[in-house]
């Protein structure tokens, strides 16, 4: 079916019956009467393809029309692998997840981001929780802040039946990411340099400072909304 598709998206030969068309080919292009062209392509042993019709006059190829479909369906396959593929992930907090839990989730939602998929997060609220929902959207725009740098908010946490969501879309196109392991390799790697101008002493400094100058500042999107650690775990206590 997908083939029979395809065939009829082109005129081809007999089926063309405009007065001229332009032939396009390695040597150029030139316009000449349709008769003319088929018997071009009779002489060539080849088929008299109608490639863009909307032309003025209709754009044509010399060519097999059995290679020209193959050619066509390689050419589809090549772009659908070449389109990025955006995963959305998901990251489920509880309504008293505690500090070391949150930085784990947090360094996770950053990889997904800055590999170019969305992240959903959500709170679940069990039982009684649900009472303290205003705790949970603190918690998602806590999120939302640390994580400005890599991504940004599709719309504000909403509560949809026990579960408070927010969406989060990369700002940057996904690239290949390093592991950390990696990367600290790379940094010391630069203090065993030939010039023996930088020592690694030197490299875990400048890592240093650009882990420092890489850390959100207070005044981003959510800034009036982000909470420190200790209020954080002041605002879960408050449940009991």
């Amino acid at each position: 079916m997908k083939n029979d598709s395809m065939k009829n998206q082109y005129r081809v030969n007999e089926q063309i019956r405009v007065r001229e068309v332009r032939i396009v080919g390695e040597g150029g292009s030139t316009v000449v009467p349709t008769r003319q062209a088929l018997d071009m392509a009779r002489e060539q042993g080849v088929d008299l393809v109608e490639i863009s019709p909307n032309a003025n006059p209709p754009v044509c190829r010399l060519i097999d029309y059995s290679k020209f479909l193959y050619q066509q369906k390689k050419r589809q396959k090549e772009m659908k692998a070449k389109q990025v593929k955006v995963e959305v992930k998901e990251i489920r907090f509880g309504p008293q997840t505690d500090e070391h839990d949150y930085q784990f989730k947090l360094k996770h939602a950053k990889e997904f981001l800055e590999e170019g998929n969305k992240v959903r997060a959500y709170v679940f609220f069990r039982g009684r929780s649900i009472l303290f929902k205003e705790q949970g959207e603190v918690l998602l725009l806590r999120f939302a802040n640390d994580l400005e740098e890599v991504g940004k908010v599709e719309g504000m946490p909403s509560l949809e039946g026990k579960k408070m969501f927010l969406y989060l879309a990369p700002k940057k196109a996904g690239v290949a990411k390093k592991s950390q392991q990696a990367r600290d390799r790379e940094r010391l790697r630069v203090g065993d340099d030939e010039s023996g101008m930088t020592s690694k002493a030197e490299a875990r400094e400048s890592a240093k400072m650009q882990e420092e100058q890489a850390a959100p500042s207070n005044g981003g999107l959510f800034a009036n909304a982000k909470i420190s650690a200790d209020a954080l775990k002041k605002l879960t206590e408050s449940e009991d």
